[in-house]
């Protein structure tokens, strides 16, 4: 026979009411009562049946979250899988689940997530980027679904909760970094320029070189995928100019991987013939050769912050509108250092003499 609330409350020698406020973690139950209860709860091996108990307050217990592409490409970046564990375990602190949605075209994943609203799957939503134009920021805007966007929103900043890094000042600081060190032929390779990441870390490389007095160089600015393809596909393009950077700003450390195994590949030595850094500081910068130095963004704080700002707005609907800026820190490794004036760059053989 299975174990029930009134079991439990027999047990514990409390109100079965008692219970329930125990499981839904209520703040007016005293934590020496909460021990008591869940003590009873372990001894009887009960577990809360969340499926009824949300038929009953009529909300699922669950956050939708929202993936920019398709899956067989966001999880070849380690971004991915490290927000999803902040945004478990801020998930599971309240006794969420997590319900994903994706597609490989924007109206497909507008699509999702219409399913996933309408359907009444979810209480509230995720979105795991900001894009410059977006169908489901609007969508969600419209049908008044509480919401987190994870990144900086494009439009009406001050009306949509948002956790995010400063990545202007990031990007600006990596790029003064590599001026310090001495130069001033600095490439940068970012992702789509329909993300506003993108955006903001292109305005902050560009506005360190300004302030140094450094000309802006547009062969110098390459876009391509969050992927190690496209830091290979950008590289080469560097490569090919007449005058090739000294060190390169790459926006993802998947995309520096890419960049290092071309680098390798043509016998083009790092930091010695060209500096890199990169961003997210992931398991890939630590463990490529050489070390990448990158700016650890605190992937996993991003997405944890952003479950309990959203688990708030689901239980408060007056909770006010938030901006979560989460630290960056640079750590150095051995991929940069002082520009080499000797070595010239032979373009037609992708080497250096």
């Amino acid at each position: 026979m299975a174990v029930t609330i009134k079991d439990v409350a027999k047990l514990a020698k409390v109100a079965p009411s008692t219970v329930s406020r125990v499981i839904a973690n209520n703040p007016r139950i005293s934590e020496k009562t909460k021990k008591k209860v869940r003590e009873a709860m372990d001894e009887l091996g009960y577990h809360p049946n969340f499926i009824a108990r949300s038929l009953a307050s009529q909300s699922t217990q669950a956050i939708g979250l929202v993936m920019p592409s398709s899956t067989d490409v966001v999880f070849q970046n380690p971004f991915f899988p490290t927000v999803l564990r902040g945004l478990s375990e801020g998930a599971h602190e309240k006794h969420y689940a997590l319900y994903m949605t994706t597609g490989k075209t924007d109206n497909e994943i507008l699509d999702g997530v219409t399913q996933m609203v309408q359907g009444g799957r979810v209480d509230g939503v995720v979105l795991l980027y900001s894009k410059i134009e977006d169908k489901v920021l609007m969508y969600l805007q419209e049908r008044g679904i509480p919401f987190v966007v994870i990144g900086k929103p494009f439009k009406h900043v001050e009306e949509i909760t948002h956790v995010d890094n400063d990545n202007f000042r990031a990007t600006k600081e990596v790029t003064e970094y590599l001026i310090q060190l001495g130069h001033d032929h600095i490439a940068f390779v970012g992702g789509n320029l329909n993300l506003v990441v993108t955006v903001e870390r292109l305005l902050g490389y560009e506005k360190a070189l300004r302030e140094a007095g450094i000309s802006l160089n547009d062969e110098y600015i390459v876009h391509e995928e969050f992927l190690r393809e496209g830091g290979q596909e950008a590289v080469r393009e560097l490569l090919s100019l007449k005058v090739p950077p000294t060190a390169l700003v790459v926006a993802d450390d998947l995309m520096a991987l890419g960049v290092l195994n071309t680098l390798d590949e043509l016998g083009i030595k790092v930091p010695e013939d060209i500096s890199i850094i990169s961003f997210n500081n992931v398991l890939v910068s630590e463990m490529s050769r050489p070390p990448l130095t990158s700016v650890d963004i605190n992937i996993f704080d991003l997405g944890f912050d952003a479950a309990r700002s959203l688990i708030q707005k689901i239980e408060n609907p007056k909770e006010p509108i938030k901006r979560i800026i989460i630290p960056h820190q640079i750590v150095k490794r051995f991929s940069c250092s002082f520009p080499n004036e000797e070595r010239v760059f032979l373009p037609q053989k992708g080497t250096f003499s």
